[in-house]
């Protein structure tokens, strides 16, 4: 590996450190409803992102909750003794990929058969701290 791209591999190693990611994969509801959702959340407080999911009335809304609660998980094994108070913990992004489609088909008149397509997504949510990232910023600046 060259000089260069080992630099800015581990510059980018460095800066993931302070993101902690939660994975759900072949979440079975359309990529469309869960996207509705996921722009609900993103860029909003955890607390208040909670909130939020815990009275949405989406079909994706619980299962979203669950994810967001799985990646304070994350940060809390990361951060031990630390208090989720004081890292103010939001949600930097929020992906909602197109899953595989299971294909079926359904009884139509005359003898015919219509195509119904059920569709999964994968969701990848990243939460970052606004405290790590102006003590980041601030370090930048002084160098």
């Amino acid at each position: 590996m060259g000089r260069r791209k080992k630099n800015s591999a581990d510059a980018r190693k460095e800066a993931n450190k302070t993101y902690y990611v939660a994975k759900l994969n072949n979440n079975p509801t359309s990529p469309r409803k869960t996207r509705l959702v996921a722009d609900m959340i993103r860029g909003v407080d955890v607390d208040k992102a909670l909130g939020i999911l815990q009275y949405s009335p989406r079909e994706s809304a619980p299962k979203m909750r669950k994810l967001l609660l799985s990646a304070i998980a994350n940060w809390q094994a990361k951060n031990e003794g630390a208090r989720l108070e004081d890292s103010q913990l939001y949600v930097k992004s929020i992906m909602v990929d197109e899953g595989r489609t299971i294909r079926r088909m359904r009884t139509a008149p005359q003898g015919r058969g219509y195509r119904v397509r059920k569709r999964s997504n994968h969701i990848t949510m990243v939460l970052g701290s606004r405290v790590e990232e102006t003590k980041s910023v601030d370090t930048t600046t002084e160098e």
